[in-house]
């Protein structure tokens, strides 16, 4: 075994082990931050697949700005805790959406897990800042209303949600 599979065999179980965390626990806000610790293992998982971009983008965009912004809009609602006690009808559809998933992977597995090519090693020889600035060029020139749209569903996000939880001062009249 080399250092590379009892890496990944460790962040494997890390990475399971935050999601079902995220999964189950009752307190929103401990579900946020197993959710980081998630993106975290997964941006390593990249950086041991020899994409440190990725990786950096992971970080940067899932674990930084969206998490804020799920931080904030938890903390802004009130809704730090789940109701409790549900009842055994509110499984169902999540069971059976589940089942689906499983069933499925199960087919995907099945029907395409022989790979059909060999797989090829990037050149080492990538210049980073001449792909930085031709992807930066690529989004702000053909993905420019993408991104601006994008941007624009985030905004209108963060205003609902402080439209939506914003105390009226004095009674209504």
């Amino acid at each position: 075994m080399t250092i590379d599979l009892i890496l990944f065999l460790i962040l494997a179980v890390v990475a399971i082990a935050t999601a079902l965390g995220m999964l189950l626990s009752r307190n929103a806000v401990y579900s946020a931050l197993f959710l980081v610790l998630n993106f975290a293992t997964v941006a390593v998982f990249y950086v041991l697949l020899g994409a440190p971009f990725i990786a950096m983008a992971q970080i940067t965009v899932y674990a930084g700005a969206i998490m804020v912004l799920f931080l904030f809009v938890i903390m802004l609602l009130g809704a730090e805790k789940t109701p409790g006690n549900p009842k055994w009808s509110d499984y169902i559809l999540p069971a059976g959406l589940a089942l689906v998933l499983v069933l499925e992977s199960i087919y995907l597995l099945i029907s395409r897990g022989v790979p059909s090519g060999e797989i090829v090693q990037p050149e080492a020889s990538v210049n980073s800042v001449d792909f930085l600035r031709q992807m930066g060029m690529a989004l702000f020139n053909e993905y420019l209303l993408p991104f601006e749209v994008t941007s624009i569903l985030l905004l209108v996000a963060m205003v609902g949600a402080i439209v939506l939880t914003k105390q009226e001062k004095g009674g209504r009249g």
